[in-house]
């Protein structure tokens, strides 16, 4: 059996790191991910990410001006994604506005999405393992290790088809095998190693995201 990573180096910052550079930087609107979202002239969306993670997508899409739900059912995510929210909001400045526009749930995706009514659903599982010749990061190793794989991918998938107004977005690595049982996507939008399949929704307004 797999010897368990440690998972007390794992944190959640929006401050420093990256995360941070990423928001100094001053990323807009024409990133592949705010493009799929559905961001564009005069058009923000309200946004569920069913998939919270460490929550660098949400951050940077409520950074964009976006109303972002974060849903989490890993209790120990959960809490690392709460304690990332609190230092950022302590932070001030524009860190504390973007926070301000994030609200994270601990709960599953699946029963949680029929009763939010979401514009649109960001949706980023546990990506299939890579080829023994490539290696993943351990922040990633450590991320499976304590949230497992995501096995009803294409369960939650499916829901979110269902009661998203206007768009469901999965991001999902670039070469990787479409998730089966799942339409096909309306398009996509590729990245150097990502892709974010877009499913547009064709309901009143849906054409505006």
């Amino acid at each position: 059996m797999a010897q368990k990573l440690d998972t007390s180096s794992l944190i959640v910052d929006f401050v420093g790191g990256p995360v941070g550079h990423r928001f100094r930087s001053g990323e807009g609107r024409g990133q592949p991910l705010a493009r799929a979202a559905g961001f564009s002239a005069g058009v923000t969306p309200d946004i569920v990410d069913a998939t919270a993670g460490l929550g660098r997508d949400a951050f940077f899409l409520a950074a964009l001006g976006a109303h972002v739900t974060l849903i989490e059912r890993s209790p120990a995510m959960h809490a690392l994604l709460a304690e990332g929210l609190e230092r950022a909001h302590a932070a001030g400045g524009r860190h504390a506005e973007t926070v301000d526009r994030m609200t994270l749930i601990h709960g599953d995706s699946c029963s949680l999405l029929p009763g939010l009514n979401p514009q649109v659903v960001l949706i980023d599982p546990m990506h299939p393992p890579r080829d023994k010749s490539a290696l993943v990061k351990k922040e990633m190793r450590i991320i499976r290790d304590l949230v497992g794989t995501d096995p009803d991918s294409a369960k939650l998938l499916n829901i979110a088809l269902e009661t998203a107004q206007h768009r469901v977005v999965l991001k999902w690595p670039l070469r990787a095998e479409p998730i089966p049982g799942v339409r096909k996507p309306s398009h996509q939008i590729l990245g150097k190693s990502t892709r974010y399949d877009v499913f547009v929704n064709r309901r009143i307004g849906a054409a505006s995201l």
